[in-house]
């Protein structure tokens, strides 16, 4: 594609990977771009957790993408009531969005939705996710299910009023929701690979061990997750057909 003739891909950045994995790896929003693919779109980084804020136009944008985070959406911090406020009207107005752990659930706040801790603890390493729509358009083709990166602490305990559960996890039931239009909310994260998965609990390992949890039990059980990188794929996909058509 020519680049002139490029969709605009915002990435909303809530927060910085851990010091680790940001050496080896570089940033939340280069890892989303490594997937989804550097030539596929022009890609603007906005980072709300430092004080950036938001294009007021959204007309120029094909689809966003909201980042992971240290931050805890139950906080409220004023940086991540705005960009929920931000996120709601997007979605209202139909602009496509991925969601991803705490995009996830800072998507499935915004549009009416309760997040806190989650009531079955840290979650943290591989995990067998199960697809429960085999027709919804972003998951759907890996149903029956797939592995995944995930860490996270806080989870949506209520999903908002009119969304699907579309993917659920141990210790998780609202794994992954699709809320209308082309936006869906991913606890997982699709842009890790086991690398930096094991980067990770590396870092961790002082917190974890705090928690009762064994990190070189979490280490031993790490497996690669290709599958990310198909749904980074798959929504990338839907956005350029929704702007251009099928190819």
């Amino acid at each position: 594609m020519d680049r002139m003739h490029k969709l605009t891909l915002l990435i909303i950045k809530t927060g910085s990977s851990v010091p680790e994995a940001a050496e080896r790896f570089g940033d939340f929003d280069q890892w989303f771009i490594n997937g989804i693919g550097p030539e596929r779109f022009d890609f603007r980084t906005v980072s709300v957790h430092q004080g950036e804020r938001l294009p007021a136009r959204r007309d120029d944008l094909a689809a966003v993408v909201i980042t992971g985070s240290p931050a805890m959406v139950s906080h409220r911090h004023d940086w991540s009531e705005r960009a929920a406020g931000w996120i709601a009207e997007a979605h209202d107005d139909g602009l496509p969005m991925l969601g991803v752990c705490y995009g996830h659930q800072l998507l499935a706040h915004a549009l009416g939705g309760v997040v806190g801790p989650n009531p079955n603890g840290r979650r943290m390493g591989s995990f067998d996710v199960e697809i429960l729509d085999r027709d919804d358009r972003l998951l759907g083709q890996l149903a029956p299910g797939a592995a995944f990166q995930a860490t996270h602490v806080e989870a949506v305990l209520e999903p908002p009023k009119g969304a699907q559960v579309v993917s659920r996890a141990q210790g998780d039931p609202h794994h992954g929701l699709y809320f209308g239009n082309l936006s869906w909310g991913l606890q997982f994260h699709p842009e890790f690979d086991v690398d930096i998965m094991d980067c990770y609990i590396r870092s961790r390992r002082s917190v974890l061990s705090g928690e009762g949890i064994f990190a070189d039990r979490l280490l031993s059980s790490l497996r690669p997750t290709p599958s990310g990188r198909a749904v980074l794929q798959r929504f990338a996909e839907m956005v350029e057909q929704t702007r251009h058509g099928p190819a």
